[in-house]
């Protein structure tokens, strides 16, 4: 099962090639990888960035469980995805992906309407776009994760504002809290992926067409939002913790009740027994 981004409408053209970026797993096994498709393919590495070159299409694949393809066909694609699936870490049940098409001897480089226009085959033009591409794909996991954490647990603020608690145990909140904080630490981790890439040092003439492609793609304003959802879950993070300390408090006041109850008991019990 594959998930698209957004609804893409693809201009259809015989003169027309696919470039095509997937997220397969949170990461891959990387230098693992990278030994097997070395006895297959002629590699070139770009700081930590696998480039396969092939006769009739190239490939880009990311340590971050995302690669793009270049001029792939159906069975090229699958063969490759096969190959990479044999070395992910913690894959996705679904997969991840953003299509485009391209075409090659434009008088600039450009994209609109989810078509690439480039002035020349350049390998290191096509990494800057890619890794634009590989940042909105990998984006997509993360929107994907949060918006289905904070739809599972949307239950809980409504009890809270219906009940004045979450109806709750104490072991079912410090396990969701558990779940909760590993989201969010998650996506805090991985957060370096959406900064630009260290690749931009080495060949700063190559920022423009990554900014460019960025821009198109929203990664800024979509990783603004991303925040907001971290933000949510923070926000119930903290509901959950008052939920605790609250039942926790309101257990020492029972126990201090029932001490003092006993106390009284044993007192009069005492005193009566004098009496006699």
């Amino acid at each position: 099962m594959a998930k698209y981004a957004g609804n893409r409408h693809l201009v259809h053209d015989a003169s027309f090639k696919q470039c095509t970026a997937q997220c397969l797993a949170n990461v891959f096994d990387f230098d693992s990888l990278r030994l097997a498709l070395e006895q297959r393919y002629r590699l070139v590495v770009y700081l930590d960035v696998i480039h396969i070159e092939h006769a009739n299409w190239e490939a880009f694949i990311f340590p971050y469980g995302v690669f793009v393809g270049w001029g792939m066909g159906y069975d090229d694609e699958q063969h490759l995805l096969n190959e990479l699936r044999e070395y992910t870490l913690n894959p996705h049940p679904s997969t991840f992906i953003d299509r485009f098409t391209y075409t090659e001897g434009e008088s600039s480089t450009r994209i609109r309407n989810d078509h690439i226009e480039l002035d020349t085959s350049s390998t290191r033009d096509k990494l800057a776009i890619s890794h634009a591409l590989a940042q909105s794909v990998k984006l997509m996991e993360f929107e994907n994760h949060a918006q289905r954490t904070i739809e599972e647990t949307a239950y809980i603020p409504e009890n809270i504002a219906k009940y004045g608690r979450a109806n709750l145990g104490r072991k079912a909140i410090a396990k969701l809290r558990g779940t909760l904080y590993l989201v969010r630490s998650d996506i805090h981790l991985h957060f370096d992926l959406l900064d630009t890439p260290e690749f931009f040092w080495e060949y700063p003439e190559l920022q423009d067409i990554y900014h460019s492609i960025a821009s198109y793609l929203e990664i800024e304003q979509r990783t603004r939002l991303l925040t907001d959802k971290l933000d949510i879950i923070q926000q119930l993070l903290n509901m959950l913790a008052e939920e605790q300390n609250h039942k926790h408090s309101s257990t020492l006041e029972w126990i201090i009740i029932w001490l003092i109850a006993v106390e009284i008991v044993v007192f009069f019990v005492h005193d009566i027994f004098k009496l006699f």
